[in-house]
């Protein structure tokens, strides 16, 4: 049974910070890029943040480079996103993501249930 749960999101201001968890089960974590992914209200998916299956390989969306950053503990099974200098576009439902090889968003092979980050005054 795999299982992806985020946990996390909240309500935060603008210019404040989160951080993200994802924890993983039912699948061998330490061999898979795992993923963050957003969608906003009334928008589609987009794809935020990847990491490779010991961290050596790291990418960010343009609109979240230099103010997030991705990380996995595999000791743990567990994936995090730091989210800082937040600003209310980042506002969305967070899911996390795995793939046993690199793939595009919508071949992604597991997916958690989100969690939800509103950034507002």
């Amino acid at each position: 049974q795999v299982q992806l749960v985020e946990s996390g999101g909240g309500l935060v201001q603008p210019g404040g910070s989160l951080r993200l968890s994802c924890l993983a089960s039912g699948f061998t974590f330490t061999n898979y890029w795992m993923y963050w992914v957003r969608q906003v209200p009334g928008k589609g998916l987009e794809w935020v943040s990847s990491i490779n299956s010991v961290g050596s390989s790291i990418y960010y969306a343009d609109s979240v480079k230099g103010r997030f950053t991705i990380s996995r503990d595999n000791a743990k099974n567990t994936l995090y996103l730091q989210m800082n200098s937040m600003k209310p576009e980042d506002t969305g439902l967070y899911y996390c993501s795995g793939s046993l090889r690199y793939k595009q968003l919508l071949e992604y092979d597991y997916w958690g249930h989100g969690t939800y980050v509103t950034v507002s005054s």
